[in-house]
């Protein structure tokens, strides 16, 4: 069921007698229940269109629309109802617990003197379960790592019980640890609780991986929409961020340096191994073609080259290294 939806929205900002163009014509849809990332090079309009979709600024032309009402005429106090949002600025309140923290998402249910009911204290208890922080509720904000205080933010979301979730790099300023958890967290929350939750991120491989749908923006193409595989198929990450520097493997899902390749070898066997073979190769410039006159043959305990077993990758690129007759380009 769609929840968001965009006409012909133009999104940019209007800089005194100049109007600065970012995207252009976008027509979208949110889903319930689908975790969506926006992805795209710096300077594409991931954060120009979050805040235009939760009404910070307004569109260019065109609109965004939740339930067939337009966002932008929709009151803050309805708005506060409808959409909920996580920013990457570092949040410190002093003396403040995670559970104050989270039960600030209940702020547009209270009345005016701000009193929560026990309803309200049962949304941010589930809200912290669900975020895995239950044993922290007492803890001062300022004592927790930085993938904790996310997940107090994301908990606060929750609280505020919106069908719809925004995140602005969510994983920003995040070790790998804490990255994969947060992402695998909101795909997780997403499916459980039906809301629909948008992020943009830089996290290309997570986003691969964890994300229903995927918003790739580039500034020649617009936003192309569609299952992140699809969008591997068709060719569309290569597309979004071609560069002289690198290109986007599809076998893989990951970015890949292009290296200057001047020598030629020739590889097979162990799959794998072989990934890990080939990434070493490339870095050291050699191409792997299928008639190179070096072989290397690839099993589960090493490499064999010249009727030479090598046990480590140090070994097979000094072997290569001192190898006399390589093809070269």
């Amino acid at each position: 069921m769609s929840i968001l939806t965009t006409q012909n929205l133009s999104i940019g900002y209007h800089k005194k007698r100049k109007t600065d163009l970012v995207q252009s014509d976008l027509n979208l849809v949110l889903k319930a229940g689908e975790l969506v990332c926006l992805i795209g090079p710096n300077g594409s309009g991931k954060s120009t269109l979050l805040r235009t979709l939760v009404g910070l600024q307004k569109p260019l032309s065109g609109k965004a629309s939740i339930d067939e009402k337009d966002i932008s005429e929709i009151p803050q106090q309805e708005k506060a109802l409808l959409i909920s949002l996580v920013l990457t600025d570092r949040v410190d309140v002093e003396n403040a617990t995670v559970k104050d923290i989270v039960s600030f998402g209940r702020h547009p249910y209270s009345n005016w003197w701000g009193n929560k009911t026990e309803a309200d204290a049962a949304f941010v208890t589930e809200a912290l379960e669900m975020v895995h922080l239950k044993n922290k509720t007492d803890h001062y904000l300022n004592e927790l790592s930085d993938g904790e205080r996310q997940r107090v933010m994301i908990a606060k979301a929750l609280a505020q019980d919106t069908p719809i979730i925004m995140l602005d790099e969510p994983t920003a300023h995040l070790d790998l640890p804490n990255r994969v958890e947060i992402m695998l967290l909101l795909h997780k929350l997403a499916h459980k609780t039906g809301k629909t939750i948008l992020l943009s991120t830089h996290e290309l491989d997570l986003a691969l991986q964890a994300a229903d749908r995927i918003w790739l923006m580039s500034n020649e193409k617009g936003i192309e929409c569609g299952v992140p595989e699809d969008l591997v198929f068709n060719g569309s990450f290569n597309r979004a961020f071609q560069s002289k520097s690198y290109f986007f493997n599809a076998a893989n899902g990951n970015f890949s340096m292009n290296y200057p390749m001047t020598k030629e070898v020739s590889v097979s066997g162990d799959k794998t191994r072989m990934y890990w073979t080939l990434r070493a190769l490339a870095r050291a410039g050699y191409m792997v073609v299928q008639d190179a006159e070096t072989k290397i043959l690839v099993n589960q305990n090493g490499w064999e080259i010249d009727s030479k077993e090598i046990s480590t990758i140090e070994q097979l690129l000094c072997k290569l290294e001192n190898n006399g007759n390589l093809s070269t380009i």
